[in-house]
């Protein structure tokens, strides 16, 4: 079976129109239940051999999902649009602006990302552009939506036991990205990255990155594995895809541009909540960067 085909069907029909109209204007994630894999991490004991060389902190990126009111919710993902504007305010209060992630690495080559906070929206559900976007523009903040490529317009079937959620369609997306809202690749059907073979990784990332700059009208440089799941193979198949940096979930020997961590943020957050979960990032950094000292100490020993 084809993976590209439901993407390039939907495109068939309306590109045209789409493009035209656009024109003129866990450590810290839920527990995982049936269907969401847990992230793997590698066992290499150079695992981030080949990426761009480990920073001694990581930018604060909060990890949302969906923004509704939903009754039953066993994986945890959706924040109601009041506890969401709440969390906004929190940020704006504390002297933060939210950012896409692409905006936040910028910003962070460049040294000024000081105030900034990434925010990244999973799985492109379509209430993003109905609950987030007003409550994000209100305060002048921006974001990432990570969709998944062959599932515009569809909804989130991979999550067995949760709430059926439609999905961003094809001209949401393109409008998104000509308002000027990050659009990123959530892979091709929400796979499960680590484990799969080399060309199956490749077309995971390379064509749901040129499918979704169809879609878009311009580049698509964010990755997002599915389910916060990644190992080496997945990091370098990424980065020979093309794209800028990616986002992982938990802090791993891998944590860098290509694994980006990130704190899941829940219907439970408020902000003292949130303010514990700064604290544990800038913890979790400290610890990450000691491991990497110790695993290199080792690796220098075995290698006289």
């Amino acid at each position: 079976m084809d993976e590209r085909g439901p993407v390039r069907s939907v495109l068939a029909g309306v590109r045209r129109s789409a493009v035209a109209a656009a024109a003129g204007v866990h450590a810290d994630a839920p527990r995982a239940g049936v269907g969401r894999p847990q992230a793997r991490l590698p066992r290499s004991r150079r695992p981030t051999a080949g990426l761009p060389g480990p920073e001694t902190t990581s930018p604060w990126i909060l990890m949302y999902h969906s923004v509704a009111v939903e009754e039953h919710d066993p994986y945890q993902l959706t924040v109601s649009p009041e506890r969401f504007a709440e969390q906004i305010a929190w940020l704006h209060r504390r002297g933060r602006r939210g950012v896409s992630v692409r905006e936040l690495m910028r910003a962070r080559a460049a040294g000024k990302d000081d105030r900034l906070v990434g925010l990244t929206f999973d799985d492109g559900y379509a209430d993003f552009a109905r609950y987030a976007v007003p409550i994000l523009q209100a305060y002048g903040f921006t974001a990432t939506a990570y969709v998944v490529a062959d599932l515009l317009g569809r909804d989130n079937d991979w999550d067995a036991e949760g709430p059926r959620k439609k999905l961003l369609t094809v001209q949401e997306v393109t409008e998104l990205a000509a308002a000027g809202w990050e659009i990123g690749s959530h892979g091709l059907g929400h796979r499960s990255l680590p484990g799969l073979p080399a060309d199956v990784l490749a077309t995971q990332t390379r064509e749901s990155r040129r499918a979704l700059e169809e879609v878009a009208g311009g580049p698509v440089t964010g990755f997002c594995y599915p389910y916060g799941a990644v190992d080496l193979p997945a990091t370098l198949a990424v980065r020979d895809a093309g794209y800028d940096y990616a986002c992982a979930i938990a802090h791993s020997p891998l944590t860098g541009r290509y694994a980006l961590p990130r704190c899941y943020v829940g219907d439970r957050d408020g902000a003292w909540r949130l303010r514990a979960k700064r604290g544990r990032h800038r913890l979790r950094d400290t610890v990450t960067e000691l491991r990497r000292h110790r695993l290199a100490a080792q690796h220098r020993r075995s290698a006289r």
